[in-house]
């Protein structure tokens, strides 16, 4: 009898592991914790360039924070930035090292990579003379891995979406409350017009992510910290394609600005203030 007992508690051992080693992984589907969900609608934040116009956007999901340094060397093996730092936010990335982030972290994650990219055609639309690279990046249409935000979406994310207080900047209307700049990323506080050997002197940095107060969504750092690469090229909200790419927020080296501030740097260009966070599809 005891021999009975024990061979059946042995085969039922063996089936359980052998349902839960055959049972679908789902985790990788899931939408990870430090994301939050987008509602989409038009821009209630009235200091935005898109307010008032005939512009709504899809729902969507976006990083509470940058991309990290440990998160970058997770997926791509190394870490070119300046400012070492595990919890810092990647920077010393071209818009090209950031497209390739997200296609190698969907693969590890079993999505779907958002972008086709193509190293060996040149893009005919990228016209650029500083870009030597000009890959071909297209959008893989109903993929659910990770990419860039659009300009629009950026805006709308950092501006409170449809929580808005219409804010000067990302969360506040005072941008010490919120945002990393060449005011307060140093050494001590500055005053006065930006002068960059008093911004270097004052050994001004990149800081830890989401020491600041986070936005009505609760989003941190799209003021300031590191400036962030969006999808679309200057210019054009909904291009795949042109001759720089749009960069928002704002960094430590220089100021905030408002968040309809808009500006542009060639897709191969980086900096030590220059990095991004993510966004997917709901």
């Amino acid at each position: 009898m005891r021999k009975l007992i024990v061979f059946l508690i042995i085969a039922i051992m063996v089936v359980v592991s052998a349902c839960s080693q055959e049972k679908p992984d789902k985790t990788s589907h899931k939408i990870p914790d430090d994301f939050v969900l987008v509602k989409g609608g038009p821009f209630m934040n009235k200091k935005s360039n898109y307010y008032g116009e005939k512009v709504a956007l899809s729902n969507f999901y976006i990083g509470k924070y940058e991309v990290t340094q440990k998160e970058w060397i997770e997926i791509m093996g190394s870490n070119p930035s300046e400012f070492k730092g595990d919890n810092l936010p990647v920077e010393m990335v071209s818009w090209y090292d950031v497209v390739e982030y997200c296609n190698k972290r969907s693969i590890k994650e079993g999505l779907t990579p958002y972008y086709s990219i193509d190293k060996n055609n040149k893009d005919p639309k990228n016209t650029s003379e500083n870009d030597i690279l000009k890959w071909t990046v297209t959008i893989n249409a109903g993929a659910n891995g990770y990419r860039l935000p659009t300009e629009a979406e950026w805006q709308y994310a950092a501006g409170g979406g449809q929580k808005s207080k219409s804010y000067t900047y990302s969360g506040s209307n005072n941008a010490d409350d919120v945002a990393w700049y060449w005011k307060n990323a140093g050494d001590k506080m500055l005053s006065g017009e930006w002068n960059w050997p008093i911004v270097e002197n004052n050994h001004n940095k990149t800081k830890s992510i989401g020491v600041k107060k986070p936005n009505e969504l609760g989003l941190y750092d799209m003021s300031g910290n590191v400036r962030e690469w969006c999808w679309n090229g200057f210019g054009d909200s909904e291009s795949n394609s042109n001759s720089t790419r749009v960069v928002k927020g704002g960094g430590w080296l220089g100021d905030v600005g408002e968040l309809s501030y808009l500006s542009n740097f060639e897709a191969n260009g980086m900096g030590p203030d220059q990095g991004f966070r993510v966004s997917r599809d709901e």
